[in-house]
C-alpha cells in the first residue's frame, strides 16, 4: 500500500499523544504522579498537541477535508467514523483531567479513568481501520491492534520520561517503564514480521479469478497499459533488501538505542538524565515513523493479483 506521509504522521503522533495521556492518568491514579502545575502544563500541552496535530494531519489525506465532519455520522459501520467519534469524546475528560490538575492542583479520578478509556478506545479504533480490511493480509491479523496500542504506550512513555526528568515530580519508574515497553514493542514487532514472512493470504490468482479448477493462472496481458490509481495506492512495492534494511533500522533506532538511553537515564543525575531521555524520545519516535512506513509499504491488496502478483 502507498505509505502516505499524512497518515504516517497521524498514526505515530496521535498514538504517542494518547499513550502519554493514558500514562499520565494511570500514574496519577496510582499516586506516582502528583498534580504539579508546571509539569502538568508541559505534559498535557505536549500530549494534546500531539493528538491534535495528528488528527489535523489525517485531514490532509482526504479528498475533501471540508467534509470530514460527515464521517462522524457513519459510526455504526465504519471504524474510521468510530475513531473520529472516540477522538472527539476523549477530549472532554482529557481537558477536565488537565484542568483539575493544572488549575485546581488535584487529581480527578473519574476524569483520569475516562481519559484512559478514551485513549485506548481511540487507538484501538485507529488500528481497526486497517485490521478490518479483509483484502490486506498484512493488516487483517491478530498483530495489528497490539502493535498500535503497544507502540503508542511506548512512545508516550519515552516522552513521559523526558518530561519527568526535565520538569516533573519524582517518578523513578518513568525510564524503566519506557525501557520495558521498548522490549515488549520490539518483541511484538519481531513476531509480526515473522508472521508476515511465513504466511500468505488465502487469496491467489486462482481464487481471485475462480479459475483454480482449471490449473495455474497467469496474466497474459495487464488490465491497463499504464499506471493507475489502484497500482499507485494499493500496489506499492518495496524491495526485499530495502525492507530488511529498514527493519534493522527500526530495531536499532526505534527500540535498541532508546532502551539503552532510558536505562542510562535511570542511573544518571537529573541534568544528564533529561538529555538522555530527550535523545531516547527522539530516536524512538523516528524509529516508529520508519516502522509505520513499513507497515504500509509491505502490505499488499488483493487487487494486485489481477495485475500479475503471485500472492497478496
Amino acid at each position: 500500500m502507498h505509505p502516505a506521509l499524512s497518515i504516517i504522521f497521524f498514526t505515530t503522533a496521535s498514538g504517542a499523544g494518547y499513550g502519554l495521556l493514558a500514562l499520565l492518568a494511570a500514574g496519577s491514579l496510582t499516586g506516582h504522579l502528583p498534580a504539579d502545575a508546571t509539569f502538568g502544563i508541559f505534559a498535557f500541552g505536549w500530549a494534546l498537541g500531539l493528538v491534535g496535530a495528528g488528527l489535523l494531519s489525517s485531514l490532509g489525506h482526504l479528498g475533501h477535508p471540508e467534509r470530514a465532519w460527515r464521517a462522524l455520522t457513519q459510526w455504526r459501520s465504519s471504524w474510521l467514523s468510530r475513531e473520529g467519534v472516540a477522538a472527539t469524546l476523549t477530549f472532554l475528560p482529557a481537558l477536565a483531567f488537565a484542568g483539575t490538575w493544572i488549575v485546581a492542583g488535584r487529581i480527578s479520578a473519574p476524569a483520569a479513568a475516562l481519559t484512559i478509556l478514551g485513549a485506548v478506545a481511540t487507538t484501538v479504533c485507529t488500528a481497526m481501520i486497517y485490521a478490518s480490511l479483509k483484502p490486506v493480509h498484512a493488516w487483517r491479523n491478530p498483530w495489528t491492534v497490539p502493535i498500535y496500542l503497544l507502540l503508542g504506550l511506548y512512545t508516550g512513555a519515552l516522552w513521559l520520561a523526558l518530561l519527568v526528568h526535565a520538569f516533573g515530580p519524582q517518578f523513578p519508574a518513568a525510564s524503566p517503564l519506557a525501557a520495558l515497553l521498548g522490549f515488549a514493542g520490539a518483541a511484538v514487532k519481531r513476531g509480526y514480521w515473522t508472521f508476515l514472512d511465513r504466511s500468505r493470504a488465502d487469496s491467489t490468482p486462482e481464487t481471485a479469478t475462480g479459475l483454480g479448477a482449471i490449473g495455474k493462472v497467469r496474466v497474459l496481458d495487464p488490465p491497463h497499459t499504464e499506471s493507475n490509481y489502484l497500482l499507485k495506492e494499493m500496489g506499492y512495492r518495496v524491495a526485499r533488501k530495502h525492507a530488511a534494511r529498514l527493519r534493522l533500522i527500526v530495531m536499532l533506532v526505534g527500540f535498541g538505542l532508546p532502551v539503552l538511553l532510558s536505562l542510562l537515564a535511570d542511573v544518571s543525575a537529573s541534568g544528564p538524565a533529561a538529555i538522555l531521555s530527550l535523545a531516547a524520545a527522539v530516536s524512538g519516535s523516528l524509529g516508529v515513523v520508519v516502522e509505520r512506513w513499513l507497515f504500509f509499504a509491505e502490505a499488499r491488496h488483493t487487487v494486485t493479483l489481477y495485475y500479475g502478483a503471485s500472492h497478496a
